[in-house]
This record gives C-alpha cells, sequence and structure tokens, in this order.
C-alpha cells in the first residue's frame, strides 16, 4: 500500500509540474524547456489524474 501512496504523490507531484511548465509555456508563446507547450500541458494533466485516481483508491489504515 505504501508503494502505491507512493507512486500517487509522485505522479501527481510530475503532474502539476507539467501543467505549469506548459502555462508558462502557452502564455510566453512559446516552447518551454525544449518541449511543445501543449505536450507538456497534455502529459501534465495525464499524469495528475493518474495520480489523483490513484491516491483516491488506496485505503489508508490508522496507526494502531
Amino acid at each position: 500500500m505504501e508503494a502505491k501512496k507512493l507512486l500517487g504523490t509522485t505522479l501527481t507531484v510530475l503532474g502539476i509540474i507539467g501543467l505549469i511548465v506548459g502555462v508558462f509555456g502557452l502564455f510566453s508563446g512559446g516552447a518551454t524547456l525544449g518541449i511543445n507547450a501543449y505536450a507538456s500541458s497534455i502529459l501534465g494533466l495525464i499524469f495528475f489524474s493518474a495520480g489523483i485516481s490513484l491516491l483516491k483508491t488506496v485505503k489508508s489504515v490508522p496507526p494502531q
């Protein structure tokens, strides 16, 4: 369960970073970090939604 939680958190953070880079690229009108702004936005959205859905399915066990 901890591996799923770690993977979900990592995907969510990578998705947020991808979305931020993509939005900056869209507003500046060019490629940011050598990556197309639309590709970065789409990948960020995919990673973010995958991470959030993975975190929603992990059941947290209260400490004993």
